[in-house]
């Protein structure tokens, strides 16, 4: 299956009366734009506001960020399942608006976008133009229906800006293609599959969250993925974050190092399992071993890469799959991390199992708790006053409150060394 990226690179980006895109410029149709999310009765309001690279700016109560991306006519649906009818993900043309993103925001007390100050260096979106969409729901909504309207609005957006671009020349193509577990095996090349956590029963999916096309994951095994549906909007970010993002499942930092590899010829990347951490010992064994059971019998995999999503009993479970599938001589490597573990900074007190079989372990948590002073900026894009007064007034930030510097996904920018 292969998938083409039609990329249109955005070097500056304006609120004003139309949609369109001149050379690298975007200028959003503020009430167009809108006038289209307003259709969703759960919104009583929406309002935008457009934060530049090189601003002393600060972004506060981060929900979820994407990249605006739409298809091609004829070539799928956007987001499907979630804000589209569902359709297979992954194959055909997408249009991807490189170089922004849509920020929307929710709760005033969540994480932030540090466009200045120390924290700039390692906050992978302070280089970024971000539209910022602020939704906000009637005040009468349960709040699972409150999450959905924020989430939908970010999504709609997402892909309305991204149709600025169809009938445009791309400034630069990338292809992604696989095929699968059917490619012949070739001598000296391993067969390499990748293993994600896409939600925890740590938090209980709420019945309209949409996570795996539309999806709340409730009553979900592990299924197969082909790699290109995690970058073409099959797998959404949980609401309850979690050091995950839409944006890095768009543009996801290990599948797209495998791809590279595979075009060195170094690696043949087979496919992917999307599980879940259980919620009990039940869940977490049969979790466990399907997950362990497709790689091994599904993808015919003999080496593969796992992550998580959530705190220690999924940190816990995917070191158990590891386990499982170097007993079935699968060689694995496992990312340990962020969000709650390793208060003291050290990697003995992040392991939470010890398998000897399973001992090429990525640590990537270190910085989590690390903190660095707040930048002194001159404007805040928050959901409220009240927020921005808040979020104006801080003074020191820890690497976990800074949206994308700890990375379920592998995207972080800051390490931890042992000395």
């Amino acid at each position: 299956m292969r998938l083409t990226l039609f990329v249109h690179p955005i070097t500056d980006l304006r609120l004003g009366g139309e949609t369109r895109i001149e050379g690298a410029a975007l200028t959003v149709g503020e009430e167009e734009l809108r006038g289209a999310l307003l259709q969703d009765g759960r919104l009583e309001s929406v309002s935008f506001e457009v934060v530049r690279p090189g601003e002393h700016a600060r972004i506060g109560g981060v929900f979820d960020v994407i990249e605006p991306r739409a298809k091609q006519p004829g070539d799928g649906y956007d987001f499907p399942g979630a804000i589209s009818p569902m359709a297979l993900a992954g194959r055909g043309t997408t249009h991807v608006l490189r170089g922004m993103t849509v920020a929307v925001l929710g709760e005033p007390s969540g994480s932030v976008i540090e466009m200045a100050g120390p924290w700039a260096e390692w906050c992978p979106f302070s280089a970024l133009h971000h539209l910022v969409v602020i939704p906000r729901p009637r005040p009468d909504l349960p709040r699972h229906m409150a999450l959905n309207a924020r989430k939908q609005a970010g999504l709609r957006a997402a892909a309305y800006l991204a149709r600025a671009s169809l009938g445009l020349p791309p400034a630069d193509t990338e292809m992604y293609e696989s095929d699968g577990p059917s490619q012949p095996r070739v001598e000296g090349v391993p067969r390499v599959a990748y293993i994600a956590q896409v939600h925890s029963r740590q938090f209980v999916a709420e019945v309209d969250e949409q996570i795996v096309y539309g999806h709340n994951t409730t009553g979900m095994v592990p299924v197969v993925l082909h790699p290109n549906e995690w970058l073409d909007g099959a797998v959404l970010a949980p609401n309850a974050g979690l050091n995950v993002l839409t944006y890095h499942y768009q543009n996801h930092p290990i599948l797209t190092e495998l791809y590279r590899w595979q075009e060195e010829g170094r690696v043949a990347l087979v496919g992917t399992i999307a599980t879940m951490a259980g919620g009990d010992n039940f869940d977490r064994d049969l979790n466990c071993t399907l997950a362990a059971e497709l790689t091994k019998w599904a993808l015919g995999a003999d080496a593969a890469v796992l992550t998580k999503t959530g705190g220690g009993a999924p940190h816990a479970d995917m070191g158990y799959t590891a386990k499982l599938l170097e007993d079935m001589g699968v060689k694995t490597a496992v990312m340990v991390g962020p969000p709650n573990l390793s208060p003291e900074r050290t990697v003995e007190s992040s392991t939470l199992f010890n398998y000897p079989e399973v001992d090429a372990i990525v640590f990537n948590s270190g910085g989590a708790y690390f903190e660095l002073p707040a930048a002194r900026v001159e404007r805040v894009v928050a959901p409220s006053p009240e927020a921005a007064e808040t979020f104006f007034g801080l003074e020191k930030l820890a690497a976990s409150r800074v949206t994308g510097v700890t990375s379920q996904q592998g995207a972080q920018r800051l390490r931890a060394l042992v000395y």
